[in-house]
């Protein structure tokens, strides 16, 4: 190769662009087979004989991306750009680039202008489309679903190429389950080509378990990031006597707690961030002798597939981090449980259902958020309080709140319809409105309540950093309450706290019936991109709903998010795809949420909560009994008491048979008998006690023992 560079400059212009060809194609190959160094080489020798060469600077640009250096990714794609103005790729390219950097508005703008020069590039239109999704621009809405319908359609029926919609985008639009499994196979595929480009080894496994068995969690998001929210207790509560705990991390240090905590609780952390080559970062896995591999990131930012496809361990599984079948054949498992994943819709699944008790989706905040357990509603003395949370107090559970406080505690029996009467206590402050009025005005870390001083839970991040992401337990008294947030004290209060992406025209024109029913009520919505807010306030407006019945605030800190979700009355699901962390957010301050399963596990997540916090009621038919029972929620009292109440009766929960040795037998399927007669072996029922859906000990063990 060096002697052909050098030689450059004795042969022809069109000799010359075989060479950056050439050249390019080996790039190109090198990148398929993540060698990314080399890659970029390449590409650098071919900008070396031809500065003008815009493919070569564009492939250049992807390689960055796959590296997650997106800024000079993005260098690369303007000079593309800048080379070749009509390089349709480049400017998709670029797209891609804004739209990973939050720049919505430069990311459509780029989309359009990849179309006008090039109309049929269906990669261009389709991640237009979800840019549009991101910011709810629903205009032709219909006919642009119809049109990703048809690409979609017609891309699964020919060919092999990758789609043009992603995995993890696919719920967002009217495709069909067999498609989506169809879009995920092509991206397993994709990371199977790649691994047979390598010298790789097949690795061999042990027919029978020697020792404990081992199980080892993958993941890119080991750090300040949801699925760690969800789940960095898992490796500590897993019985060290039966199993050994391995968690490989895909993601660099970000030194946050959530880091050091899973570091510190699990036996064996491997940073493998550190490890670029996946064959290498399979042979360590392979090593460790791991029994059970369990894929945390499915189709998500930051994912290396490529390990699972060489296949390091006899036992593969789906958990928690992605809500979609994987589509490959070297993922064995999905753990997952029977109302998120009904066995009708197995067939949309590569991998065999292995069911949890309950609900498959966990949360950490029992042991996060111990101090939202018990809530303090605040009264203004002498007026006639309508609203029990248009301020509250929450302490750490070592407080003594009566000494500081005149707590007016009550019992109360709440009952309604056919649901069985709970019996509740509530704990009341009552403060005269100088007060509250002084709380709000203040702009300061701390407040005066009853001449007590408490945290102002408006600036907690600004106070403490640490305790505001969640890192650290909170160990005082904090104060929130609805005027923090412009809503008004006696309002009705709807909320959804997920990305706005989720939303679609109908849930929303759904949304905007409720709001017109039932009088006083207001929606409290995230600006989640801000570019989505003026879209939606055009969209509430042209439905007849003046503009301040919807209510916008930014995204807060972690433990703050959490913590006021106590002040809305009822939350309103988002359809096409669930809160699922912010589900269990909303759920674990006491507020009822109302959803609709649909026919995808990311459409059921939240029917699989309410229905383990037995708040079945809340799980609606179809989109009018959606309607019919929010409005319920937003105009009957007792209803929304009844609801709340049960939803904080989680600790009540207790699993009657968490073991079935023949149903775990049958699921580990004949290709893994053997180690699957040596895990039966691991098992042990006694020591296993379900507790509720939000006590990460439960699920512990049944990871470790009744691991599928």
């Amino acid at each position: 190769m060096c002697n052909r560079i050098d030689n450059y400059n004795k042969i022809g212009s069109d000799t010359a662009c075989f060479l950056e060809a050439d050249i390019n194609i080996l790039s190109t190959t090198a990148r398929k087979r993540s060698k990314h160094a080399e890659a970029l080489d390449h590409y650098k020798e071919a900008i070396s004989i031809q500065p003008q060469f815009a493919d070569a600077y564009s492939n250049m640009g992807n390689t960055l991306r796959e590296l997650q250096d997106t800024r000079a990714a993005l260098s690369c794609f303007k000079k593309a750009t800048e080379i070749n103005p009509l390089l349709a790729d480049a400017h998709c390219n670029l797209a891609s680039i804004h739209k990973d950097l939050g720049n919505i508005s430069d990311a459509i703008q780029s989309y359009k202008t990849a179309l006008k020069i090039k109309p049929n590039f269906p990669d261009a239109f389709c991640n237009l489309a979800h840019c549009l999704q991101m910011i709810c621009n629903w205009e032709n809405y219909e006919d642009r679903m119809y049109l990703i319908y048809l690409i979609v359609e017609d891309q699964v029926s020919g060919g092999k190429n990758l789609c043009s919609v992603h995995p993890h985008h696919s719920v967002l639009y009217p495709l069909t389950n067999k498609s989506r499994k169809e879009i995920a196979a092509r991206h397993a595929n994709l990371y199977l080509e790649r691994v047979r480009m390598f010298d790789r080894t097949l690795f061999q496994f042990p027919k029978k378990l020697s020792g404990r068995l081992r199980i080892g969690y993958v993941s890119s998001d080991f750090g300040n990031h949801p699925t760690s929210h969800l789940m960095q207790s898992i490796p500590g509560m897993h019985n060290r006597a039966d199993v050994e705990v391995f968690c490989y991390a895909l993601n660099p240090d970000d030194e946050t707690a959530f880091r050091r905590k899973i570091v510190r609780e699990s036996e064996h952390f491997v940073d493998l961030s550190l490890v670029k080559c996946n064959n290498e970062a399979s042979e360590i896995i392979n090593r460790d002798k791991i029994n059970i591999l369990v894929n945390m990131n499915g189709y998500t930012k930051g994912s290396r597939n490529e390990i699972f496809a060489l296949r390091p361990a006899p036992i593969q599984v789906m958990w928690l981090g992605y809500p979609g079948t994987s589509g490959a054949d070297y993922m064995d498992y999905f753990i997952t449980d029977e109302i998120s994943s009904p066995m009708s819709a197995s067939e949309d699944f590569s991998e065999k259902f292995a069911y949890m008790p309950y609900t498959y989706f966990v949360g950490d905040h029992r042991q996060m958020f111990p101090h939202l357990k018990k809530r303090f509603n605040i009264k203004i003395r002498g007026e006639k309080n309508r609203s029990e949370n248009m301020a509250v107090i929450n302490a750490a559970p070592f407080i003594d709140m009566d000494a500081l406080f005149r707590v007016k505690k009550y019992d109360d029996i709440v009952s309604f319809g056919i649901l069985e009467p709970i019996y509740v206590s509530f704990n009341d402050i009552y403060i005269p409105r100088s007060d509250l009025e002084a709380a709000i005005k203040q702009r300061k870390d701390q407040v005066y309540i009853n001449n007590v001083l408490v945290d102002n839970g408006k600036y907690i991040y600004q106070f403490n950093k640490t305790m505001g992401s969640g890192e650290e337990v909170y160990d005082s008294i904090i104060f929130t309450s609805r005027h923090q947030y412009g809503i008004p004290e006696n309002a009705i209060v709807y909320c959804n706290f997920n990305q706005l992406y989720k939303l679609d025209p109908i849930l929303m024109t759904v949304w905007v019936n409720i709001l017109k029913r039932v009088p006083n009520s207001v929606l409290w919505l995230l600006s989640f991109p801000s570019a989505g807010k003026p879209n939606l306030q055009e969209f509430v407006h042209k439905c007849g709903l003046p503009y301040n019945r919807i209510i916008f605030s930014k995204i807060a800190c972690k433990e703050e998010h959490v913590r006021r979700g106590q002040l809305v009355d009822v939350c309103l699901d988002t359809l096409l795809c669930n809160g699922h962390t912010t589900a269990l957010d909303i759920l674990w301050t006491g507020t009822p949420m109302v959803t609709l399963p649909g026919d995808t596990l990311a459409s059921r997540v939240a029917a699989s909560l309410l229905n383990t916090l037995n708040c079945s009621e809340l799980v609606a038919k179809d989109l009018l009994n959606y309607e019919e029972i929010a409005v319920q929620l937003g105009t009957d009292h007792e209803l929304v008491a009844a609801s709340l109440l049960n939803t904080l009766n989680c600790s009540e929960l207790v699993a009657k048979d968490l073991l079935n040795y023949e149903e775990i037998a049958v699921q580990l399927g004949t290709d893994h008998e053997l180690v699957a007669a040596s895990l039966l072996n691991t098992l042990n029922c006694s020591e296993l006690v379900a507790k509720d859906l939000l006590n990460y000990e439960e699920i512990a063990v049944q990871l470790g023992t009744d691991h599928e």
